[in-house]
């Protein structure tokens, strides 16, 4: 599996990240706002936001510890489709199915009901999306193990992503406004069904190849309990590194994308929020692929780490200024608005781009150390701890919302921004510690290691 993957295989394997930015996106964009939301764009309500904001909590937190168990069984897993396809296949029609019954709670108005009914679809979407998603992005190291393979890979999965990104973020805001939130989840659900499965056919021959030369190799973690395996992750310097610089960086972006509902009626002045959002996201998402190629060229000339790290110190300079956006005298608040949602494609570019072919890298350094070929539970103990801190995006949200999300009091919405550009800069200075290169063998471990 050494040899160059063919570019249609890698197009359609990269094509997955479309549906699964389709789907995220939309959920952390609309979901607060399904529920809490009203003509006002006031969340004063403080029951109804607790109770909402508690569930998202605990739901995200349940979901966290899926990731492993599932990630230890797919390294496990012994077929003649290999270890990560029977996943995919089985888990994504019920992703989709409960990504659509999220919009639908048995109940107008706020009930308890409403609230014990989403926590329940809410687990189930998040354990098939888990199950569906997690094996599909383990294939990576394997069917890729060429570094330009991965840089490539990862650069397509930002391009389809970004069109994902664009239904959720642009797209779906026309659909709400047009045909209402049902409507809009079975179009977007519709589209990650497809999105899936395409890329299983991209990946489909390297996969069922690299799993008969791990079995004919004995390269697996039969002999591993799952507690091994999630420690022995936990004791590798570079994933410890990596993983709460994206953490972080990632739920600065989560709160900035989150708030764009409410920062469009109680700022920006707009009673339907849809048409604005999804402007001020085509924003963001145009700027996003122009910066995309030149993100790449500098991968490649540089390193991966050092175009990440670079785009999460911007990340962290460029958020606070959202609690100016909207507020300076002599200049329409759309304009500013708008003018502010430019530049936030420079900093949504290096998390889309890079976090995939640094744990793959990751996992290649694991593999140096200890002969073993685990890359699901690398990529579901990320998924795991990410989550469990994740979990905080829409409690930190909800509770700066609380401090005031109306016309009249939009303190809430002004101090998302700098709460995401702490995170971020937090984030910057962890990530400093990471030093892998970016095609790791035993020889360039030993080189770039630092003395």
């Amino acid at each position: 599996m050494n040899g160059r993957m063919p570019l249609a295989s890698r197009l359609l394997y990269a094509s997955g990240s479309l549906g699964g930015n389709a789907l995220g996106r939309s959920r952390d964009l609309w979901l607060i706002f399904f529920y809490l939301g009203d003509d006002d764009g006031d969340v004063e309500r403080k029951g109804a936001a607790f109770a909402i904001g508690a569930v998202l909590v605990i739901g995200r937190l349940i979901e966290a510890f899926d990731d492993p168990l599932i990630g230890y069984w797919s390294d496990r897993t012994r077929s003649r489709w290999g270890r990560r396809i029977p996943f995919v296949l089985a888990a994504t029609p019920f992703m989709c199915i409960f990504f659509v019954l999220l919009w639908i709670p048995p109940n107008p108005g706020e009930t308890i009901g409403n609230v014990l009914y989403l926590f329940a679809i809410f687990w189930f979407f998040n354990l098939f999306s888990t199950l569906s998603g997690g094996p599909l992005e383990s294939l990576l190291p394997e069917i890729a193990s060429r570094n330009d393979d991965r840089l490539s890979i990862v650069a397509w999965q930002v391009a389809f992503g970004v069109i994902g990104t664009g239904i959720a973020l642009v797209a779906s805001g026309l659909l709400v406004n047009a045909f209402g939130f049902v409507a809009m989840a079975i179009i977007v659900a519709g589209v990650a069904f497809v999105s899936r499965y395409i890329a299983l056919a991209g990946a489909w021959r390297r996969s069922v190849e690299a799993s008969r030369e791990i079995y004919a190799a004995g390269e697996t973690v039969d002999r591993l309990s799952i507690w091994t395996a999630v420690t022995t992750c936990l004791r590798n310097d570079q994933f410890l590194v990596f993983l709460p610089s994206f953490v972080l960086y990632s739920v600065g972006v989560q709160i900035i994308t989150g708030v764009l509902p409410f920062y469009v009626e109680a700022v920006l002045g707009r009673d339907e929020p849809g048409q604005m959002v999804s402007i001020l996201s085509g924003c963001a998402i145009g700027v996003l692929l122009l910066v995309l190629p030149i993100g790449i060229l500098l991968a490649r000339r540089r390193s991966k780490r050092q175009v990440y790290g670079g785009g999460m110190l911007f990340a962290a300079v460029y958020f606070p200024l959202f609690a100016i956006a909207g507020f300076l005298p002599g200049i329409p608040v759309v304009a500013q608005g708008i003018t502010y949602a430019l530049l936030i494609g420079i900093a949504l570019a290096p998390v889309q781009t890079f976090p995939n072919a640094l744990i793959a890298d990751i996992t290649d350094y694991d593999t140096v150390r200890s002969g073993q070929r685990r890359e699901a539970i690398y990529y579901a103990t990320q998924q795991t701890l990410e989550k469990i801190a994740g979990a905080a995006g829409p409690g930190i949200l909800i509770a700066l919302l609380a401090l005031g999300s109306t016309a009249e009091d939009p303190l809430g919405i002004r101090l998302v921004g700098p709460v995401a550009g702490i995170l971020a800069f937090i984030g910057y200075l962890v990530f400093r510690r990471y030093w892998l290169p970016d095609h790791v063998t035993e020889e360039s471990v030993a080189e770039a290691r630092p003395a």
